[in-house]
């Protein structure tokens, strides 16, 4: 019976002591102060909102700095953007004016060849600025040489015309495989610098490693968008060069069977 007494005096014990906690945290004056300062303590901390120029050249908002690196790094592929718009721009005109070709062009140089009037069929050539007229004018310019002589010419004069129109072409494709590297470049400092603070932190609080890996990331979508724009101009304007040698090469084949005709 002492047994059962002890255990109903300590549950009565527990209870009371329950009873004054629920009190307490119902008291607005008591241990309610408590319970607020834990909600408070797990408030979500306050994002800034960045604007684009902060995000691109990776401002820190702890240090109220812009990263170097971001700068040089961003910087550096916004020259290469310009670069790939000027010279597809630039490209894309010459190889327009490439292609243009006068009406019935061949039709009247073979017109003139047959006739004999050498002079009308320079002076077409001349007054045609085009690739496939430079490339029969030479030819033409040859007349009365051997017929080796003059493929030969027509051929160097071509091989010429493809060379001013590839020009500058290199430099696109080099900026469409080094644009994406150099995001990456920006990629591997970014997360370098996001772990030398991991290394002197007791903590590891996001809020504090977040602008490196943001500056990692932002570097790594501005080499990719620079490096997809320049090669695809770079695929497109091979493909219009393409196009101006077949026009070339079935020029030069006409001009030089009509020249190898019986009787020329």
């Amino acid at each position: 019976m002492s047994f059962l007494l002890n255990m109903y005096v300590k549950s009565e014990g527990l209870l009371a002591q329950a009873g004054g906690l629920i009190a307490q945290a119902d008291d607005p004056s008591g241990g309610g102060e408590v319970t607020k300062e834990v909600v408070n303590s797990n408030k979500e901390p306050i994002v800034e909102d960045k604007s684009l120029w902060d995000l691109i050249f990776g401002y820190d908002p702890q240090t109220g700095d812009y990263s170097m690196t971001s700068i040089i790094i961003m910087t550096l592929l916004f020259v290469f953007s310009i670069a790939a718009i000027y010279i597809f721009v630039e490209r894309f005109l010459a190889i327009q004016k490439a292609q243009k070709e006068e009406k019935n062009f061949m039709m009247q140089v073979k017109s003139f060849i047959q006739n004999g009037d050498l002079n009308s069929a320079k002076n077409l050539c001349a007054t045609t600025d085009n690739s496939v007229a430079r490339m029969i004018g030479r030819g033409i310019s040859k007349i009365g040489k051997p017929l080796n002589d003059i493929k030969a010419s027509v051929e160097n004069q071509g091989r010429l015309e493809v060379g001013v129109l590839e020009k500058r072409l290199t430099i696109l494709a080099t900026i469409a495989g080094a644009a994406p590297m150099i995001g990456f470049l920006g990629t591997t400092l970014g997360m370098i610098g996001a772990f030398n603070k991991m290394q002197g932190l007791k903590q590891i609080k996001l809020g504090e490693i977040a602008p490196g890996i943001e500056m990692a990331m932002v570097t790594t979508v501005g080499g990719l968008i620079v490096g997809i724009i320049a090669y695809m101009a770079y695929n497109y304007l091979t493909s219009k060069v393409e196009n101006v040698v077949l026009n070339m090469q079935g020029s030069s084949v006409e001009f030089i069977d009509l020249l190898d005709e019986p009787g020329k």
